[in-house]
C-alpha cells in the first residue's frame, strides 16, 4: 500500500501541470478578447472621427447659409430705406 506522503509530489506534479493548461487557455482567451476590443476602440474612434466631420460640414453649411440670408436682409433693408 502507498504511503500519503509518497502521494503528494505526483498529486502536486499533476495540479501544476493542470495549472500550466489552464493559464495557456487563459492568456488565450485574453488574447483574443483584447484584439476584438482593439478592433472596437477603431471602429468607435472612426465613427467619432465621422460624427465630427459631419458635425463641422454641418456647421459649415449652415454659416454658409447664414452669410447668404443675411447679405439678402442688408439688401432688403437697402431697399425699403430707398423707397
Amino acid at each position: 500500500m502507498t504511503e500519503p506522503k509518497d502521494m503528494i509530489i505526483p498529486m502536486l506534479k499533476e495540479m501544476r501541470a493542470e495549472t500550466g493548461d489552464l493559464r495557456a487557455e487563459m492568456k488565450e482567451e485574453f488574447a483574443a478578447v483584447k484584439k476584438r476590443l482593439d478592433t472596437i476602440d477603431g471602429r468607435q474612434k472612426s465613427f467619432n472621427n465621422a460624427m465630427t466631420a459631419d458635425t463641422m460640414m454641418s456647421r459649415l453649411v449652415t454659416g454658409d447659409f447664414e452669410e447668404r440670408i443675411g447679405a439678402l436682409e442688408k439688401k432688403v433693408d437697402q431697399l425699403i430705406k430707398g423707397n
